[in-house]
Protein backbone atom coordinates (compact mmCIF):
# COMPACT_ATOMS: atom_id res chain seq x y z
CA UNK A 1 0.00 0.00 0.00
CA UNK A 2 1.37 3.49 -0.83
CA UNK A 3 0.27 6.50 1.22
CA UNK A 4 1.21 10.23 0.35
CA UNK A 5 1.28 12.58 2.87
CA UNK A 6 0.39 16.34 2.88
CA UNK A 7 2.00 19.67 4.97
CA UNK A 8 2.18 22.78 5.00
CA UNK A 9 -1.34 24.43 4.46
CA UNK A 10 -2.79 27.25 6.41
CA UNK A 11 -4.07 30.67 6.50
CA UNK A 12 -1.72 33.48 4.68
CA UNK A 13 -2.75 37.06 3.79
CA UNK A 14 -2.38 38.04 -0.15
CA UNK A 15 0.66 38.35 -1.46
CA UNK A 16 1.78 35.96 1.10
CA UNK A 17 3.69 32.60 1.06
CA UNK A 18 3.20 29.01 1.54
CA UNK A 19 5.09 25.46 1.00
CA UNK A 20 3.43 22.26 0.60
CA UNK A 21 5.23 18.86 0.86
CA UNK A 22 4.36 15.91 0.23
CA UNK A 23 5.72 12.38 1.12
CA UNK A 24 4.91 8.77 -0.72
CA UNK A 25 5.62 5.94 1.50
CA UNK A 26 5.12 2.40 1.40
CA UNK A 27 5.77 -0.36 -0.83
CA UNK A 28 6.98 0.50 -4.62
CA UNK A 29 9.26 0.80 -7.01
CA UNK A 30 9.32 4.01 -8.00
CA UNK A 31 7.86 7.03 -8.15
CA UNK A 32 6.72 8.34 -11.66
CA UNK A 33 5.30 11.72 -11.94
CA UNK A 34 4.07 13.18 -9.01
CA UNK A 35 1.41 16.48 -9.07
CA UNK A 36 -0.28 18.73 -6.87
CA UNK A 37 -4.16 19.54 -7.96
CA UNK A 38 -6.27 21.49 -6.19
CA UNK A 39 -10.12 22.05 -5.83
CA UNK A 40 -12.33 25.02 -4.51
CA UNK A 41 -15.70 25.04 -3.16
CA UNK A 42 -18.18 24.76 -5.87
CA UNK A 43 -15.31 24.00 -8.96
CA UNK A 44 -13.94 20.87 -10.69
CA UNK A 45 -10.55 19.38 -9.23
CA UNK A 46 -7.72 21.04 -11.23
CA UNK A 47 -4.07 20.44 -12.05
CA UNK A 48 -2.16 23.14 -10.42
CA UNK A 49 1.41 21.65 -11.70
CA UNK A 50 3.10 18.49 -12.21
CA UNK A 51 6.50 16.88 -12.47
CA UNK A 52 7.93 13.62 -14.10
CA UNK A 53 10.83 11.74 -12.66
CA UNK A 54 13.05 13.32 -14.64
CA UNK A 55 12.13 17.07 -13.62
CA UNK A 56 10.24 18.01 -16.46
CA UNK A 57 7.25 20.46 -15.43
CA UNK A 58 3.81 21.44 -16.36
CA UNK A 59 2.47 24.65 -14.79
CA UNK A 60 -1.35 25.75 -15.39
CA UNK A 61 -1.31 28.89 -16.79
CA UNK A 62 -2.58 30.69 -13.40
CA UNK A 63 0.23 29.68 -11.40
CA UNK A 64 2.81 30.10 -13.57
CA UNK A 65 5.59 32.35 -12.41
CA UNK A 66 4.14 32.58 -8.90
CA UNK A 67 4.52 28.45 -7.52
CA UNK A 68 7.63 26.21 -8.20
CA UNK A 69 7.47 22.52 -7.71
CA UNK A 70 10.41 20.55 -7.21
CA UNK A 71 11.00 16.70 -5.91
CA UNK A 72 13.66 14.48 -4.22
CA UNK A 73 13.53 10.98 -5.90
CA UNK A 74 15.48 9.96 -2.62
CA UNK A 75 13.53 11.07 0.02
CA UNK A 76 10.31 10.79 -2.33
CA UNK A 77 9.27 13.71 -1.68
CA UNK A 78 7.84 16.66 -3.65
CA UNK A 79 7.59 20.14 -2.78
CA UNK A 80 5.31 22.74 -3.59
CA UNK A 81 6.81 26.73 -3.13
CA UNK A 82 4.12 29.38 -3.54
CA UNK A 83 4.50 32.98 -3.58
CA UNK A 84 2.44 35.85 -4.82
CA UNK A 85 -1.01 34.41 -3.25
CA UNK A 86 -3.92 35.05 -4.47
CA UNK A 87 -7.52 34.99 -2.56
CA UNK A 88 -8.11 33.08 -5.54
CA UNK A 89 -5.56 30.07 -4.82
CA UNK A 90 -8.06 29.35 -2.02
CA UNK A 91 -8.07 25.62 -2.07
CA UNK A 92 -7.80 22.27 -0.94
CA UNK A 93 -4.64 20.90 -2.12
CA UNK A 94 -4.11 17.46 -3.27
CA UNK A 95 -0.36 15.72 -3.74
CA UNK A 96 -0.99 13.16 -6.76
CA UNK A 97 1.50 10.09 -7.73
CA UNK A 98 1.17 7.51 -10.45
CA UNK A 99 2.95 4.95 -8.71
CA UNK A 100 4.93 1.85 -10.43
CA UNK A 101 4.16 -0.73 -7.43
CA UNK A 102 5.16 -3.74 -9.29
CA UNK A 103 7.19 -4.39 -12.34
CA UNK A 104 4.50 -4.90 -14.58
CA UNK A 105 2.01 -2.69 -13.05
CA UNK A 106 1.43 1.34 -11.94
CA UNK A 107 -1.46 2.83 -9.80
CA UNK A 108 -2.41 6.52 -9.31
CA UNK A 109 -2.42 7.96 -5.53
CA UNK A 110 -4.06 11.28 -4.18
CA UNK A 111 -3.40 12.49 -0.86
CA UNK A 112 -5.48 13.41 1.84
CA UNK A 113 -5.36 17.26 0.80
CA UNK A 114 -4.10 20.45 2.82
CA UNK A 115 -6.34 23.35 3.07
CA UNK A 116 -4.90 26.87 1.39
CA UNK A 117 -6.61 29.63 2.44
CA UNK A 118 -5.48 33.33 1.09
CA UNK A 119 -7.70 36.27 2.42
CA UNK A 120 -7.75 39.48 0.80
Amino acid sequence: QVQLVESGGGLVQAGGSLTLSCAASGSFFSLNTMGWYRQAPGKQRELVVSITSGGSTNYADSVKGRFTISRDNAKNTVTLQMNSLKPEDTAVYYCNADVRVSVWAHNNYWGQGTQVTVSS
